[in-house]
């Protein structure tokens, strides 16, 4: 699914085997970005509503902002990171099964 090919970034060569699979890479990066999406969306709603702020309000636009931040940025790693070209999940993602 990765663009780099199709953008011509891509050699087509294996990554080295000590690199970090692309599952792995994509899991660290949506956990990361969920707390910071979390934390800018629950600012932009106290900027938003001002003092009119409620307790339930906040957290949904946190939740929102998790989600969103988090899987936006788990698609980048998938569609730009040469670790996830195909050859590479081919060669070096384990599949639980």
């Amino acid at each position: 699914m990765a663009l780099r090919r199709a953008l011509g970034c891509s050699d087509g060569e294996l990554m080295r085997s000590d690199a970090k699979p692309c599952s792995r890479l994509m899991r660290q990066t949506a956990g990361i970005f969920t707390v910071g999406g979390a934390l800018g969306f629950w600012v932009l709603c106290r900027l938003h509503y001002g003092p009119r702020i409620t307790v339930p309000r906040s957290l949904r636009w946190a939740a929102c902002g998790a989600v969103s931040v988090s899987s936006a940025s788990a698609l980048l790693v998938r569609l730009f990171s040469p670790e996830c070209e195909s050859q590479n999940i081919a060669a070096y993602d384990k599949r639980k099964e």
